[in-house]
């Protein structure tokens, strides 16, 4: 195996394992959490409030991708990543030890709340080291292959999670609700173990190498991305956000609401989350492998349109309550968002010059996901709550996705070679 294909296998693993452990919070806070941790209040409270907690995550979010940015651009790409998979397991692990209210009260709520901003700091600083790694080892033929292979880790880690979640979901309620929650975060610990084993034995990235070399490491890396890359942080940030509404709507705000709303079984909307995410997972390599050969930005714009118009067609067959029907829609959903996050790892890379890449990358990608991912759960509930119907959810995808499709017309990939910390680099548009 070439060393350019093991670093792509320790960024794929690496990043399945920072998903899975994401993933499994935002299942149990769909699921068990409310009952949990916020036994005070009418079940709809107590799940939004349980959903805020996943989404309190995506504030620490920018933070850790500036902590991780600043050093994977003055140190290495590689030490951050061991950095940044090593403290989400902790963070993981500690999850399925927690005591309930039950047990100590208002102290168990903010324990929760504690690690999972723990979890958000990491995954901050995990996305885009781990694009970046594998990206800039690729052939240039093969670049939009490899950034996608990388982001097939969230697919990853979702089935996985759902997979262990559908196997405890078989215990006696009583048993699930005490103790078989906990087992899923436990597993964690052997995960993370297999992760850093690859990680430690590939190089660094080659691109850094080069410049590290030519004694072009930036001081401050984030201060120079904010100084003269802020309008491509800002475009970054909205050409997200459609993917990120459309994944979290579909895969963490569906398990409630295919539960309370259409009157399936949580095994149910478990099944179709996975077999969504089997899709996806076959899609998105298909759509890089696809933008080495044709133009990237066509195929991200595309995603874009998808995302924007079918979450109509989605919620209506969602609405059936027949599994056939259900997973019809959720396959059209979720193609488009498919070629969209298939994409978007080399485009978003090649956006900024390569001695503020990592910063600049992380800054832009996390905040998108604070607007887009975070908050896109509580507000659909927040909106099925005022409305009493899907439409408004939908409505609000769908304007997501005009401010994403404006925001990505206006970026451009850079040549993919090293530039001088001289150049001051204004953002290009066109």
């Amino acid at each position: 195996m070439s060393h350019a294909r093991k670093v792509l296998l320790s960024s794929l693993i690496g990043s399945t394992v920072e998903w899975y452990e994401f993933f499994i919070y935002g299942t149990a806070a769909s699921l068990v959490f409310g009952d949990l941790f916020f036994p005070e209040f009418t079940p709809l409270v107590s799940t939004l409030l349980a959903l805020s907690t996943f989404a309190i995550a995506f504030v620490a979010r920018p933070i850790g991708g500036v902590v991780a940015g600043h050093f994977g651009d003055r140190i290495g790409r590689k030490s951050m990543l061991v950095f940044t998979l090593t403290l989400m397991g902790v963070a993981t692990f500690a999850i399925g030890l927690l005591p309930t209210y039950d047990q100590i009260g208002v102290g168990a709520t903010v324990l929760l709340v504690l690690v999972r901003l723990i979890q958000g700091f990491s995954l901050g600083g995990e996305y885009s080291g781990a694009v970046l790694m594998s990206v800039e080892h690729a052939q240039a033929s093969r670049k939009g292959f490899f950034g996608a292979v990388v982001n097939t880790g969230a697919g990853w880690g979702l089935l996985l999670a759902n997979l262990v979640f559908l196997i405890m979901s078989q215990l006696p309620d009583d048993d699930f609700r005490t103790w078989g929650w906990r087992v899923p975060f436990l597993l964690s610990a052997a995960l993370v173990a297999i992760g850093l084993f690859i990680r430690l034995r590939v190089a660094e990235s080659p691109d850094f190498q080069r410049v590290k070399s030519a004694g072009e490491v930036r001081k401050v890396p984030v201060a120079d991305v904010l100084r003269h890359h802020p309008v491509l942080v800002a475009l970054v940030c909205l050409a997200y956000l459609s993917a990120g509404v459309t994944f979290y709507i579909g895969t963490v705000f569906s398990l409630a609401y295919g539960k309370n709303e259409v009157g399936v079984s949580q095994s149910t909307m478990l099944w179709l989350v996975i077999a969504t995410n089997v899709l996806t997972i076959a899609a998105i390599p298909y759509f890089g492998w696809l933008s080495d050969r044709i133009d990237r930005k066509r195929i991200f714009l595309a995603g874009i349109v998808g995302m924007a118009v079918l979450p109509y067609a989605w919620f209506a067959l969602l609405g059936t309550g027949n599994f056939t029907l259900m997973l019809l829609g959720f396959v059209i959903l979720f193609i488009p968002y498919a070629a969209n996050f298939g994409v978007m790892p080399t485009l978003f890379a090649h956006v900024f010059p390569v001695g503020v890449r990592y910063t600049g990358m992380a800054i832009g990608y996390t905040l998108g996901t604070v607007l887009g991912s975070g908050l896109a759960p509580i507000i659909a509930a927040f909106l099925l709550d005022r409305t009493g119907s899907w439409p408004a959810i939908a409505l609000y995808m769908s304007g997501v996705g005009v401010l994403s499709y404006v925001a990505a017309l206006f970026l451009r990939e850079r040549p993919a070679v090293p530039e001088p910390a001289s150049s001051v680099a204004l953002p290009e548009v066109r």
